[in-house]
């Protein structure tokens, strides 16, 4: 028996559960109201499953949104699956619960981080600004027409927007 309680191991247990049991319930009933969620992971993680060209363009860590369009969301013990559409080509993605680097549902202020030791695995950028608040810059996200056709020059629409950083005070209530 260990000298300790590894209280950081069982809060991860438990977000991840609470990650299982959120998107368990979204795919038996699809996502109520606004709530969307953007999921970084771990592309290197073993049992990530994603095409060659994602890899390839997010090499160490990417961040997916569940919003308006995915399909076949399954949930199993280890992880999900999900079906998403880059520019018209749908691509199925696996993610294993250990590769979660960060869950969030912006619509409702609600996030989860895990912090990962392991030197192998991507840090969480922080920066402080003159007033020593916190920022985090927000991940690379993929965006499906721009993925879809690397090669092209695209410039995103109105509609678009590009990554910025995101001060943590403006999800405090």
């Amino acid at each position: 028996m260990s000298d300790a309680i590894d209280y950081g191991n069982l809060m991860h247990d438990a977000m991840r559960d609470l990650i299982r049991k959120v998107l368990s319930d979204v795919s038996a009933s699809g996502l109520p109201g606004e709530h969307h969620f953007f999921i970084n992971f771990d592309t290197r993680h073993d049992g990530v499953e994603i095409a060659n060209w994602m890899h390839d363009r997010f090499p160490e860590d990417m961040t997916i949104v569940l919003q308006h369009w995915f399909e076949d969301l399954a949930v199993s013990d280890d992880g999900f699956s999900v079906t998403l559409n880059f520019g018209d080509a749908p691509e199925t993605l696996f993610v294993p619960f250990d590769a979660i680097n960060t869950f969030v549902d912006p619509s409702v202020e609600f996030g989860l981080r895990f912090e990962m030791q392991d030197e192998h695995l991507p840090d969480l950028h922080l920066a402080g600004d003159e007033d020593g608040d916190i920022a985090e810059e927000a991940a690379p996200v993929a965006d499906p027409e721009r993925d879809a056709h690397p090669n092209e020059d695209f410039t995103p629409d109105a509609s678009h927007k590009e990554a910025e950083i995101v001060r943590l005070d403006s999800f405090r209530k």
